[in-house]
């Protein structure tokens, strides 16, 4: 197999972990929020904590980490020229980002229609410590499902590059770096579902 030049692939990938660097300094930052008023509020954090469904954020666990594995198989594929292999394995990626969604929405929903959202009544009658850990889940999780959904345009907009012949065994760095972004999206769940959902 053709490897690309040396240059081209070790400038586009420093490029992407460049890029990923500042997309943990803005979810650290978020965490890094999160333990200075865990700290200030733990019980508060806590009974938050025991209000959200952790069957919903446990299942989305599986679906990120089953969609990881997808795109490093997806990877794989592709520097052994399996094109349509490739293809089936992002659409794998892909199916798993919308029911990652899908359960997000109904999870959102169930939250939204029990009066507990930034803002509400609800949280505006309630000690500060509660209404700090809501807010602070649904900035978070937000942000996060709008990583997870622009991933999931990236990874299809690879695919139909791989269709078009674009991307193939021999110039894989678009799809290797579209499966970096995507295991960054997913290390980034792997913390915020303990720290959210298993909060003590």
């Amino acid at each position: 197999m053709t490897h690309q030049p040396h240059s081209d692939y070790s400038g586009s990938k420093l490029g992407m972990w460049l890029f990923l660097f500042t997309e943990l300094l803005l979810f650290g930052g978020l965490f890094l929020l999160y333990a200075v008023y865990l700290k200030r509020y733990p019980q508060e954090f806590a009974d938050g904590g025991k209000q959200l469904d952790w069957i919903m954020g446990g299942a989305n666990t599986i679906i990120l980490l089953t969609s990881s594995l997808c795109a490093a198989m997806a990877v794989t594929a592709l520097q052994r020229n399996e094109l349509q292999r490739t293809v089936a394995l992002i659409g794998g990626t892909i199916l798993c980002a919308a029911g990652f969604m899908v359960i997000k929405y109904f999870e959102w929903s169930a939250k939204i229609g029990h009066g507990v959202y930034p803002g509400s009544e609800h949280l505006k009658g309630g000690t500060a410590g509660e209404s700090v850990f809501f807010s602070l889940y649904f900035i978070t999780t937000g942000i996060h499902g709008l990583h997870v959904l622009i991933g999931g345009a990236l990874l299809g907009w690879i695919a139909s590059k791989i269709r078009g012949g674009s991307v193939n065994g021999e110039n894989y760095i678009l799809l290797e770096n579209g499966a970096l972004y995507w295991h960054l999206v997913d290390l980034i769940w792997i913390f915020i579902f303990p720290l959210y959902y298993l909060v003590l």
